[in-house]
């Protein structure tokens, strides 16, 4: 399979030129939530060639004294009923279990650690101190946006965003290829072993990577699939509820933010982007979302420890 001849022909901040186009989305051999897979066209645009690090949003934050959500005591008003400990400032940290867990219940190795932030990834006690060139995690919907501002930017679209992670590969499972590691390769920062339990670290690393670390795909992008989920600025509903596969669209917006909600949640309205792209805690066991298609609803106001993002600048609004 052949990745296009062009690849980045002009760079604007160092960014990467992506040249539009035409390509299938989504997928029909995974998880339901990516089918079904449909043609979408896409216009041109720059991309970020890796995620947002900690030193760009250091200097952010510096520029103009924001307070990431993670930092902030919530709003007990949006969150009714619940304990006051629970809005104290804080956000979702990795804890591996010592022991085999349901896997069906995501909070066996899920926790909400007060006073974990983009400056402290693990809780209070941590920092991001030799960590600058890794990827800022920790930042909410909020935060991304208000970073976008700042940088005249803006988040990409799901389809933006999976056109520029295929690289010019249609239809292959993942931003390299048919094959999730070539000749013994590895090719991004995931999980290797038994997920959640077992972390045998091939990849040399057992939280993020510095961006940049793992081979590019065909657009010289970095860091698409593994290290970081990133967000996108859609609106997440089941690909089937936005568009019909047989149908094309040109630039789409996806979703509704009165459909977004999660039905699982009783009593907690929180509307869900998409983000795309796995992270370093997707394992072959559980979670194979490596993949461009993939894509998972997340809530605006929640951030973790292994969700990202980077920017775009579309050739329309230049």
């Amino acid at each position: 399979m052949e990745t296009k001849t062009a690849l980045a022909l002009t760079k604007l901040d160092g960014m990467v030129w992506v040249d539009g186009g035409t390509f299938k989305m989504g997928s029909d051999h995974y998880y339901p939530e990516e089918a079904p897979a449909h043609q979408v066209t896409v216009g041109s645009f720059w991309i970020d060639p890796a995620p947002v690090t900690n030193a760009q949003f250091a200097s952010f934050l510096e520029a103009t004294d924001y307070v990431t959500l993670a930092e902030r005591p919530a709003n007990p008003a949006d969150y009714p009923g619940a304990k006051p400990e629970l809005l104290a400032p804080s956000s979702v940290v990795f804890v591996q279990p010592r022991n085999r867990v349901d896997m069906r219940n995501p909070y066996s190795w899920w926790r909400y650690v007060r006073g974990a932030d983009w400056r402290h990834p693990f809780g209070p006690k941590s920092s991001i101190e030799g960590l600058e060139n890794h990827p800022v995690v920790h930042v909410a919907y909020p935060d991304v946006e208000a970073y976008c501002v700042w940088a005249g930017k803006d988040l990409p679209t799901e389809a933006e965003w999976e056109f520029a992670a295929r690289g010019g590969f249609e239809g292959a499972d993942y931003a390299w290829g048919d094959e999730f590691e070539p000749d013994g390769e590895i090719m991004a920062n995931t999980w290797q072993g038994e997920f959640p339990i077992q972390n045998l670290v091939k990849d040399g690393f057992k939280w993020t990577s510095p961006v940049g670390l793992f081979p590019p795909n065909g657009y010289g992008l970095y860091d698409m699939i593994g290290n970081v989920w990133e967000w996108t600025s859609d609106w997440y509903q089941d690909h089937g509820a936005i568009r019909q596969p047989c149908c094309s669209s040109v630039n789409p917006k996806g979703g509704d933010r009165e459909k977004s909600y999660d039905p699982r949640l009783d009593g907690v309205r929180i509307p869900r982007k998409v983000m795309k792209g796995g992270s370093y805690l997707c394992a072959p066991n559980y979670c194979q979302r490596y993949r461009p298609a993939a894509r998972m609803g997340q809530p605006i106001d929640t951030s973790t420890c292994h969700l990202g993002f980077r920017c775009v600048r579309r050739a329309s609004s230049l």
